[in-house]
Protein backbone atom coordinates (compact mmCIF):
# COMPACT_ATOMS: atom_id res chain seq x y z
CA UNK A 1 0.00 0.00 0.00
CA UNK A 2 0.91 3.62 -0.49
CA UNK A 3 2.90 5.63 2.24
CA UNK A 4 0.65 8.34 1.69
CA UNK A 5 -2.61 5.93 2.00
CA UNK A 6 -0.76 4.70 5.41
CA UNK A 7 -0.40 8.25 6.90
CA UNK A 8 -4.22 9.59 6.11
CA UNK A 9 -5.44 5.78 7.85
CA UNK A 10 -3.41 6.69 10.73
CA UNK A 11 -4.17 10.22 10.71
CA UNK A 12 -8.23 9.80 10.22
CA UNK A 13 -8.00 7.75 13.38
CA UNK A 14 -5.94 9.89 15.60
CA UNK A 15 -6.80 11.87 18.66
CA UNK A 16 -7.60 15.28 18.02
CA UNK A 17 -5.01 16.79 19.68
CA UNK A 18 -2.42 14.74 17.03
CA UNK A 19 -4.16 15.75 14.33
CA UNK A 20 -2.33 18.80 13.49
CA UNK A 21 1.03 16.80 13.83
CA UNK A 22 -0.26 13.85 11.48
CA UNK A 23 -1.69 16.93 9.01
CA UNK A 24 2.03 18.32 9.04
CA UNK A 25 3.26 14.82 7.82
CA UNK A 26 1.04 14.07 5.36
CA UNK A 27 1.69 17.83 3.59
CA UNK A 28 5.46 16.77 3.76
CA UNK A 29 5.32 13.70 2.30
CA UNK A 30 2.91 14.57 -0.20
CA UNK A 31 5.11 17.50 -1.05
CA UNK A 32 8.35 15.21 -1.07
CA UNK A 33 6.79 13.50 -3.94
CA UNK A 34 5.15 16.05 -5.95
CA UNK A 35 9.02 17.49 -5.40
CA UNK A 36 10.55 13.80 -6.63
CA UNK A 37 7.98 13.45 -9.86
CA UNK A 38 8.89 17.05 -10.98
CA UNK A 39 12.09 16.71 -11.02
CA UNK A 40 11.68 13.26 -12.98
CA UNK A 41 9.50 14.65 -15.12
CA UNK A 42 12.91 17.18 -16.06
CA UNK A 43 15.32 14.34 -16.21
CA UNK A 44 12.89 12.37 -18.63
CA UNK A 45 13.09 15.72 -20.91
CA UNK A 46 16.26 15.99 -20.83
CA UNK A 47 16.78 11.80 -21.85
CA UNK A 48 13.84 12.10 -24.37
CA UNK A 49 15.86 15.15 -25.95
CA UNK A 50 19.68 13.34 -26.13
CA UNK A 51 18.28 10.24 -27.26
CA UNK A 52 15.88 11.83 -30.26
CA UNK A 53 19.21 13.71 -31.05
CA UNK A 54 20.96 10.64 -31.13
CA UNK A 55 19.15 8.91 -34.17
CA UNK A 56 20.53 11.48 -36.30
CA UNK A 57 23.80 9.28 -36.28
CA UNK A 58 22.07 6.29 -37.52
CA UNK A 59 19.95 8.27 -40.09
CA UNK A 60 21.45 9.78 -43.35
CA UNK A 61 20.62 13.33 -43.01
CA UNK A 62 22.57 14.50 -45.88
CA UNK A 63 19.84 12.38 -47.88
CA UNK A 64 16.87 14.15 -46.14
CA UNK A 65 18.02 17.56 -46.68
CA UNK A 66 18.49 16.51 -50.64
CA UNK A 67 15.04 15.62 -50.49
CA UNK A 68 13.94 18.87 -48.67
CA UNK A 69 16.09 21.01 -50.95
CA UNK A 70 14.52 18.80 -54.08
CA UNK A 71 10.64 19.60 -52.82
CA UNK A 72 11.80 23.30 -51.94
CA UNK A 73 12.42 23.01 -48.35
CA UNK A 74 15.70 23.06 -47.20
CA UNK A 75 15.38 26.63 -46.12
CA UNK A 76 11.64 25.94 -44.18
CA UNK A 77 13.53 22.71 -42.22
CA UNK A 78 16.65 24.29 -41.53
CA UNK A 79 15.28 27.27 -39.83
CA UNK A 80 11.72 25.43 -38.33
CA UNK A 81 14.25 23.27 -36.17
CA UNK A 82 16.19 26.25 -35.35
CA UNK A 83 12.32 27.60 -34.01
CA UNK A 84 11.55 23.73 -32.57
CA UNK A 85 14.81 23.74 -30.80
CA UNK A 86 14.46 26.62 -29.11
CA UNK A 87 10.86 25.86 -27.68
CA UNK A 88 11.94 22.39 -26.71
CA UNK A 89 14.90 24.38 -24.51
CA UNK A 90 12.29 26.37 -22.99
CA UNK A 91 10.20 23.72 -21.84
CA UNK A 92 13.17 22.11 -20.53
CA UNK A 93 13.55 24.86 -18.60
CA UNK A 94 10.23 25.64 -17.72
CA UNK A 95 10.39 21.82 -16.51
CA UNK A 96 13.63 22.52 -14.25
CA UNK A 97 12.09 26.16 -12.81
CA UNK A 98 8.75 23.94 -12.11
CA UNK A 99 10.58 21.49 -10.25
CA UNK A 100 13.06 24.08 -7.88
CA UNK A 101 9.50 26.31 -7.49
CA UNK A 102 8.02 23.26 -5.69
CA UNK A 103 10.70 21.88 -3.76
CA UNK A 104 11.02 25.28 -1.86
CA UNK A 105 6.96 25.80 -1.36
CA UNK A 106 5.82 26.03 2.31
CA UNK A 107 2.33 26.71 2.24
CA UNK A 108 -0.68 24.07 0.20
CA UNK A 109 -2.33 26.77 -1.75
CA UNK A 110 1.16 27.86 -3.36
CA UNK A 111 2.10 23.79 -3.68
CA UNK A 112 -1.38 23.49 -5.28
CA UNK A 113 -0.66 26.37 -7.60
CA UNK A 114 2.78 24.95 -8.96
CA UNK A 115 1.24 21.33 -9.45
CA UNK A 116 -1.52 22.54 -11.77
CA UNK A 117 1.28 24.88 -13.87
CA UNK A 118 3.25 21.91 -13.71
CA UNK A 119 0.83 19.78 -15.63
CA UNK A 120 -0.30 22.60 -17.82
CA UNK A 121 3.87 23.04 -18.94
CA UNK A 122 3.82 19.13 -19.65
CA UNK A 123 0.79 19.23 -21.46
CA UNK A 124 1.76 21.94 -23.68
CA UNK A 125 5.09 20.28 -24.28
CA UNK A 126 3.39 17.07 -25.48
CA UNK A 127 0.66 19.32 -27.83
CA UNK A 128 3.59 21.07 -29.51
CA UNK A 129 5.67 17.71 -30.07
CA UNK A 130 2.85 16.48 -31.75
CA UNK A 131 1.96 19.96 -33.64
CA UNK A 132 5.26 20.24 -34.93
CA UNK A 133 5.30 17.11 -36.20
CA UNK A 134 2.05 17.42 -37.92
CA UNK A 135 2.97 20.74 -39.55
CA UNK A 136 6.16 19.46 -41.24
CA UNK A 137 4.63 15.98 -42.76
CA UNK A 138 1.95 18.16 -44.47
CA UNK A 139 4.33 21.03 -45.37
CA UNK A 140 6.33 18.13 -47.10
CA UNK A 141 3.29 16.46 -48.48
CA UNK A 142 1.88 20.11 -50.18
CA UNK A 143 5.38 20.27 -51.50
CA UNK A 144 5.60 17.08 -52.65
CA UNK A 145 2.80 17.42 -54.61
CA UNK A 146 3.15 21.12 -55.84
CA UNK A 147 6.42 19.70 -57.28
CA UNK A 148 4.52 16.93 -59.16
CA UNK A 149 1.54 18.45 -59.78
CA UNK A 150 1.66 18.54 -63.54
CA UNK A 151 1.86 15.00 -63.54
CA UNK A 152 -0.66 14.07 -61.09
CA UNK A 153 -4.53 13.86 -61.55
CA UNK A 154 -7.01 14.96 -59.06
CA UNK A 155 -7.39 11.19 -57.95
CA UNK A 156 -3.74 10.60 -57.55
CA UNK A 157 -3.46 13.88 -55.47
CA UNK A 158 -6.24 12.63 -52.95
CA UNK A 159 -4.79 9.30 -52.06
CA UNK A 160 -1.72 11.22 -50.95
CA UNK A 161 -3.34 13.59 -49.21
CA UNK A 162 -5.21 10.25 -47.88
CA UNK A 163 -2.14 8.83 -47.22
CA UNK A 164 -0.36 11.09 -45.53
CA UNK A 165 -3.11 11.73 -43.12
CA UNK A 166 -3.48 7.89 -42.20
CA UNK A 167 0.56 7.76 -41.84
CA UNK A 168 0.53 11.24 -39.54
CA UNK A 169 -2.42 9.38 -37.31
CA UNK A 170 -0.09 6.33 -36.86
CA UNK A 171 2.56 7.93 -35.86
CA UNK A 172 1.07 10.72 -33.82
CA UNK A 173 -0.74 8.09 -31.98
CA UNK A 174 2.40 6.21 -31.40
CA UNK A 175 4.02 9.45 -29.75
CA UNK A 176 0.84 10.40 -27.97
CA UNK A 177 1.54 6.13 -26.30
CA UNK A 178 4.78 7.19 -25.65
CA UNK A 179 4.51 10.38 -23.95
CA UNK A 180 1.64 8.43 -22.17
CA UNK A 181 4.05 6.33 -21.43
CA UNK A 182 7.35 8.65 -20.62
CA UNK A 183 4.90 11.56 -18.84
CA UNK A 184 1.70 9.90 -18.24
CA UNK A 185 2.22 8.07 -15.02
CA UNK A 186 3.87 10.53 -13.36
CA UNK A 187 1.45 13.55 -14.23
CA UNK A 188 -1.40 11.04 -12.30
CA UNK A 189 0.67 10.57 -9.65
CA UNK A 190 1.14 14.42 -9.11
CA UNK A 191 -2.73 14.59 -9.93
CA UNK A 192 -3.23 12.32 -6.67
CA UNK A 193 -0.81 14.43 -4.66
CA UNK A 194 -2.89 17.13 -5.62
CA UNK A 195 -5.75 15.96 -4.82
CA UNK A 196 -4.29 14.55 -1.12
CA UNK A 197 -3.14 18.43 -0.62
CA UNK A 198 -6.54 20.05 -2.06
CA UNK A 199 -8.26 17.59 0.82
CA UNK A 200 -5.97 19.08 3.80
CA UNK A 201 -6.13 23.14 2.51
CA UNK A 202 -10.11 22.22 2.80
CA UNK A 203 -9.93 20.94 6.28
CA UNK A 204 -7.56 24.05 7.38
Amino acid sequence: MDLLENYKKAWDNQPEEVSKFSELEIYKLAHSKSSSIVKWIFIIGILEFVVLNSMYFFVDMDEAYAEYKKIGLENFIHYSQILAYVIIFYFLGMFYLNYKKISTSDSTRVLMKKIIKTRKTVRNYVIFNLSYMALIMFIVMAAEINLKFEDLNTKQILLIVLLTLVLTLVILGGLWLFYQLLYGILLRKLNRNYKEIAKLDRIN
